[in-house]
């Protein structure tokens, strides 16, 4: 009798496993997210004697990257954020920033076939703190701040994704709001960076956005990752009018924490300044990442 009771109790445990594990297997998560943060130091000093030349300085800059990708059927929610900060003193200056950006992205898609899908997004774009235009003597002139200028557009319509490598978004409604909330910076910036004089906001409601990313791992060690950004008002419709930024940062891996990362940007808008402006930087620093990918 105890025999059979306990051999009835085995298989009772034995078909509770088995449901908890049918349960579990339901419960897989649809979340895919990835975090990273990094730091990079430079420092150069010299002799008062040193033949050569050179200027003491200090550099330091920050990074901190993710995104959480939700997938079902045939529904997804992406997200990503940027966030970077750097400062530089050289001897005989102030202290002045060498980075500075804020970037947010979120797109919620629906697959309509094997590569192609419609979607909404709503992207943001601007900086930390203020910056400014040098002149001699120390002297600086206020261009830009927190929201001074700040970029929020919104997307509707279809994107190509033939891979997880590549994506293209095509908007053909990405209304804009532009924001200059600093009421300063019409005095040095006299475009106001589109915004009219004596408003902080501009809204573009009939504009076009193209977005698209490509990000590859070359080699185990090696990645590159590219985002273009275009965007055309309908009712000032021109080549001239029309906003274009590429960034692009590639980053070669020495060890398991310690990265070299080349960024550039490559910007034109005419609300900013009539030619094509550039940025780049080099950074040699540690650069931690963790992410949940099975």
């Amino acid at each position: 009798m105890l025999s059979s009771t306990i051999h009835g109790q085995i298989n009772d445990l034995a078909d509770a496993v088995d449901v908890l594990s049918e349960e579990a297997k339901k419960d897989t998560t649809y979340w895919v997210s990835e975090f990273s943060g990094g730091l990079n130091f430079n420092q150069a000093s010299f002799s008062d004697n040193w033949k050569a030349g050179g200027i003491n300085s200090v550099a330091l800059g920050s990074i901190i990257a993710g995104k959480a990708m939700y997938r079902k059927d045939r529904l997804s929610w992406d997200n990503e954020i940027e966030l970077l900060y750097g400062i530089v003193k050289n001897e005989g200056q102030s202290t002045r920033k060498s980075n500075d950006r804020m970037f947010f992205d979120s797109k919620m898609g629906y697959r309509m076939s094997q590569n192609w899908g419609a979607f909404f997004s709503l992207n943001f774009l601007s900086q930390f703190t203020e910056g400014y235009e040098y002149g001699p003597n120390e002297s600086r002139s206020l261009i830009s701040d927190f929201m001074a200028p700040g970029f929020l557009t919104s997307s509707l319509g279809f994107e190509y994704k033939p891979n997880n490598e590549f994506n293209l978004r095509i908007g053909p409604f990405s209304p804009r709001f532009t924001f200059v909330n600093n009421p300063d910076i019409i005095q040095t910036v006299p475009s106001n960076y589109g915004v009219p004089a004596g408003e902080t906001t501009r809204i573009e409601w009939l504009a076009m956005q193209i977005f698209a990313n490509y990000n590859k791992d070359i080699t185990e060690n090696f990645n590159i990752k590219t985002r273009y950004m275009m965007f055309a008002n309908y009712e000032t419709l021109s080549l001239k009018n029309i906003d274009h930024r590429l960034d692009i940062t590639l980053t070669a891996k020495i060890t398991q924490v310690i990265n070299v990362t080349l960024t550039t940007i490559t910007l034109y808008d005419i609300d900013q300044d009539p030619g094509v402006q550039f940025s780049q930087a080099l950074a040699l620093g540690i650069l931690y990442k963790v992410n949940n990918k099975k």
